[in-house]
């Protein structure tokens, strides 16, 4: 490992999760009430042993290199997280796909003279004993191994799909195909690539430059890299992920991994954070998830005076500062410092940081980016159809996202703060989700920025405050 250099490609715009991704890179994205996406890989290098990394962004990275200064700062000579923007050494554009964001990289590689390169995606949430790919990677002595897994074939035209023989060797590679070719073994499943890779150094240079040379590639691992490899008979094979053992799981624990890459994964992805038997362990203290650590205080369950009944919290994840005061709270996510006040229903939600959702509202299926506030008396999640006529952003299967600051009033068109709404109406996918709904939705001109959090503050509790909440509750 002290001979080798890992890169993170963490320049995705992740266009499918708008409206969460149009002011912050998917690896920036918030995860599982804490976490954001860019925290699993590092913590899988970090905790496989890897003190060499280089994180690639571009698109949208402000938030997330604030992250990774604050929260991943490796401390000793020879260790280092390093944040590599986007920087056009290699001619008058930005990264034009996967290779291309290595390529024009080349003198990090070139400069450190390893032995092996890990490349991985900085998109996706999983557990990965990386070091264990990269033994049989050596063990091998293959060119090229790329990590794969399983799923099934009506998913796999997401992802390219590789084929094999006996020795695990790839024959064939389609990336997002159409119609992809099932495993011989289980024709209702197909190996995909995780687009996570250890190179020769060597071979990768090579390949790069002969890349980059050619007007026809689209620059990308997938399309390009990869099969050409194949085609040329290079030794190119795969790392089964189902067969990777997490140091501190359980022996017959179960690999996990999850392209969080729509609405509807992300938000699946999240469920089964919170469910009574996750499959992602994350108790486990030999493999940790590192985060930032903040400064404040313990989650406070509250039961109000008045006729409301007790807190029922239900296969649930409260994150620290946040106050609950709900009657119910059922297979949700609440991330720090939250408010949710009393008589109020939440179910099968996602709510960030700095939320505060109002006295006997009422949300279901509902991912509220940082800092939004939902109205005493809101109903969300009960009416689909009602819900498609209110807010712009609604998936097929009704899971309403409200962008980060949002305001939902009892009646009448909901409010983005300036700033959010000065985004949406330039980011190519959400404005077109949104133009049909000028004049049903507000800009909240001077009053809030999508920065400013709605969660708990100090001068809620001064004397009298809890006769005055129960007069409001009431």
């Amino acid at each position: 490992m002290e001979k080798t250099l890992a890169m993170i490609m963490a320049g995705g715009k992740g266009s499918r999760l708008v409206p969460l991704t149009c002011h912050r890179a998917k690896p920036s994205a918030p995860f599982g009430g804490r976490y954001r996406i860019i925290d699993f890989v590092l913590s899988n290098f970090v905790n496989s042993g890897y003190r060499n990394i280089y994180v690639l962004t571009q698109y949208m990275a402000s938030s997330l290199i604030s992250h990774l200064n604050r929260t991943w700062n490796l401390q000793g000579l020879g260790e280092t997280i390093e944040v590599v923007p986007a920087q056009m050494r290699m001619g008058d554009h930005w990264y034009r796909g996967t290779a291309d964001s290595i390529y024009q990289n080349l003198n990090l590689i070139r400069d450190a003279k390893p032995n092996n390169v890990a490349i991985f995606g900085g998109d996706h949430i999983y557990k990965f004993a990386i070091d264990q790919m990269e033994k049989q990677h050596v063990d091998t002595e293959a060119d090229l191994t790329v990590a794969a897994f399983p799923v099934p074939i009506e998913e796999a035209s997401q992802f390219g799909v590789i084929q094999i023989d006996e020795n695990l060797r790839i024959i064939g590679f389609q990336e997002k195909p159409d119609n992809p070719s099932p495993m011989p073994n289980d024709p209702g499943m197909c190996l995909v690539s995780m687009g996570n890779y250890f190179f020769k150094a060597n071979v990768l240079e090579k390949a790069l430059i002969e890349d980059a040379d050619d007007p026809t590639s689209a620059h990308d691992f997938g399309h390009n890299i990869i099969p050409k490899l194949v085609d040329e008979g290079l030794d190119v094979r795969v790392y089964d992920f189902s067969k990777n053992r997490i140091p501190g799981d359980p022996e017959n624990a179960k690999s996990y991994w999850r392209d969080v890459g729509t609405i509807e994964s992300y938000f699946q992805a999240n469920m089964e954070l919170r469910s009574a038997l996750p499959t992602l362990n994350m108790y486990n203290r030999q493999w940790r998830i590192r985060t930032a650590q903040r400064d404040y205080p313990p989650v406070r369950f509250v039961k109000h005076t008045g006729h409301f009944p007790n807190v029922d919290i239900i296969d649930s994840l409260i994150c620290q500062g946040s106050i609950v005061s709900c009657d119910v709270m059922q297979e949700s996510l609440v991330g720090y410092d939250c408010f949710i006040h009393a008589g109020a229903v939440v179910k099968s939600s996602i709510i960030f940081s700095g939320c505060d959702v109002g006295s006997n509202a009422r949300i279901t299926r509902v991912i509220m980016d940082k800092n939004c506030t939902i109205e005493p008396g809101v109903v969300i999640g009960e009416d689909i159809e009602a819900d498609r006529k209110r807010f712009p952003f609604i998936t097929e299967s009704g899971i309403v996202v409200l962008p980060k600051g949002t305001n939902v009033p009892l009646k009448g068109p909901i409010e983005f703060t300036e700033d959010m709404a000065f985004l949406l109406e330039r980011d190519k996918t959400a404005k077109e989700m949104i133009a049909s709904f000028k004049g049903t939705y507000k800009k909240a001109k001077g009053k809030k920025h999508s920065h400013d959090s709605s969660g708990p503050r100090y001068n809620a509790y001064g004397p009298g405050a809890l006769k005055a909440g129960a007069q409001e509750s009431d």
